[in-house]
């Protein structure tokens, strides 16, 4: 296709990943440095040992030739080594790219780098126009299938995509749902075109492992290739420009599952390590790797449907697979224990208020929000939700004169949130329903944002806000669940899982919170039980590890990845 056509496909998104006037950026482009795309060419078994000029390689976003450059150099020398005519190359490589200026750039290079290899001017303009394509890699009509699919695709969010396009994307790629980057259409594409035994390997963000977006590409990966590697690479400079992407590189393959390789590389991790970490990932006899910069292992299993990825060292989450195997989860219909997130009202502004007089009395609510709980203990600020809700529905306005006159004045501001005007009749409705028996029974909660879990007792009379998460169990003494989520323990599931932010804190959500496992309610001794409520109402995370060490069978746990 015509590149002035792809280009109106995608209307200009905003930067989606830095203040840059870098035009390429407003079309997801970030480009990857030299030895990161040596590493995953490595990791895919892309190299000059193997007769490359028999296999397919495809680069779908190549912008300016990162690892088109090296492929060609690595095809050149392995064609040298095998004999084979650069002419015949034709069907070795196959790339794309939306920007037709990218696409003049890397035909010019490749050209030059095939010359220089020995070819005519005509035949290396030929295979350089044969390799690569001006158009949009999701939408391009029929691509061949390929022996190794690379490269690192563009950071673009749907919502950023012109909306046409973004309905194609979705009708032709069914992973790409909710919030999905496109990236996500790009790994599923590139899946479907793998030749038996063939890889894919991408660096792009790990959020797609670990976030609900990228739940049915994660189901869509288990039900038919193997995650061969995870490189968490975080704090690495792996990109020419300084961007917040949390990349990984992950290399999947059309074929059975095997052993799983991952790995957790630290600020310092380059070259050389990068080449260290190739050659261990060569060699099947060594189960593990640990260097200052990083530290690898080889695990026997991956996860399997839409579950969540897990993100750790590889200590740690051999520890997790065997926790997981032997204990319950935390979120357990036989226990009745139960995992949520507090009340999110659309409008806080109108919805919350500290005066108890603005509405009748039983249309007032005590709040907890996540400042009540910072000491370890429930101090209520004074706090109300307006509650618009009793044990039936949303309440007639008109047997509540003060609520219907309070909330009048905010009427028009009300009705132009996205679920007033979806339902026009219920205009004055939070976008949650309360819980009128979840105010009353005791619970656990805990903030969204934390170094380390937080959890904390609230007996009873206050409803959680949107930026608190809930326990609640029919079984459980909720001081003694307290002491268990206290521990490091908890942390070490939570954090296994979850969104690591900058800076340290983990993302204490629902999905996480429910990959903890627990040990049975009825197994712990009485002793057992009054040491993690009394640890628990001391805020001792020692003592609490060292109880739930107990239960869990464990000796100790390997420490965080914090040398880096």
């Amino acid at each position: 296709m015509p590149g002035g056509e792809q280009l109106e496909l995608l209307s200009p998104p905003p930067l989606p990943l830095a203040d840059s006037n870098d035009p390429g950026l407003q079309y997801g482009e970030v480009f990857t440095r030299r030895w990161v795309v040596e590493l995953i060419l490595d990791l895919v078994g892309y190299k000059t040992d193997c007769d490359l000029g028999g296999k397919v390689i495809l680069e779908p976003s190549c912008g300016t030739g990162a690892f088109l450059l090296p492929i060609v150099e690595r095809l050149l020398e392995s064609a040298k080594m095998n004999g084979r005519a650069l002419a015949a190359l034709g069907p070795a490589v196959r790339a794309f790219d939306l920007l037709e200026a990218n696409a003049q750039v890397a035909r010019k290079s490749v050209a030059q780098m095939l010359e220089e290899a020995g070819s005519d001017e005509l035949t290396a303009s030929e295979l350089a126009a044969q390799w690569i394509s001006t158009g949009d890699f999701l939408l391009a009509d029929s691509v061949a299938g390929a022996d190794y699919v690379v490269g690192n695709p563009p950071y673009i969010r749907l919502e950023g995509v012109a909306p046409k396009t973004m309905e194609r994307y979705r009708r032709l790629y069914p992973t790409m749902r909710g919030r999905s980057d496109i990236y996500v259409g790009f790994i599923e594409r590139g899946l479907t075109l793998l030749r038996p035994g063939g890889k894919l390997g991408f660096i792009c963000s790990d959020r797609w492992m670990r976030n609900q977006y990228g739940s049915k590409l994660r189901d869509f990966v288990s039900r038919g290739f193997a995650v061969d590697a995870v490189v968490t690479m975080h704090d690495v400079s792996t990109f020419e420009e300084e961007v917040s992407a949390y990349p990984a590189v992950v290399v999947l393959r059309n074929g059975p599952d095997g052993a799983s390789m991952v790995a957790e590389a630290g600020r310092e991790f380059g070259p050389a390590e990068a080449s260290r970490l190739s050659t261990w990932f060569g060699d099947a006899e060594r189960p593990s790797l640990e260097m200052t910069t990083v530290v690898a292992a080889r695990l026997d299993g991956w996860p399997t449907g839409p579950d969540l990825w897990p993100a750790a060292s590889p200590q740690r989450m051999r520890i997790v697979a065997d926790l997981e195997r032997r204990f319950s989860p935390l979120e357990d219909r036989r226990t009745g224990t139960r995992v949520g997130i507090g009340l999110a009202t659309g409008c806080d502004e109108v919805y919350l208020t500290t005066d108890a007089g603005l509405v009748e009395p039983n249309r007032l609510l005590p709040t907890l929000k996540a400042a009540d709980l910072a000491s370890g203990k429930r101090e209520w600020s004074g706090t109300y939700l307006v509650n618009p809700w009793d044990d039936r529905g949303l309440v007639d306005l008109a047997k509540f004169p003060k609520l219907a006159g309070y909330l009048k004045l905010s009427e028009d501001r009300l009705r132009g949130r996205h679920i007033a005007r979806r339902r026009p009749g219920t205009w004055y409705r939070t976008i949650d329903k309360v819980d009128p028996r979840l105010a009353d029974r005791p619970k656990l909660l805990i903030p969204d944002l934390k170094a380390a879990a937080h959890p904390v007792l609230d007996e009873g009379g206050f409803y959680p806000h949107h930026n608190l998460y809930f326990v609640v169990s029919d079984a459980w003494d909720m001081e003694v669940l307290g002491g268990l989520l206290l521990s490091d323990i908890a942390n070490l599931f939570v954090g296994t899982y979850c969104v690591k932010m900058r800076g340290g804190c983990y993302r204490f959500q629902a999905q996480y919170l429910r990959r903890i496992r627990v040990p049975d309610a009825e197994s712990l001794s009485v002793a057992q039980k009054n040491d993690l409520a009394a640890a628990f109402a001391a805020r001792d995370v020692e003592k609490a590890t060292q109880i739930g060490l107990q239960l869990y069978g464990l000796d100790d746990l390997p420490a965080k990845s914090s040398k880096w």
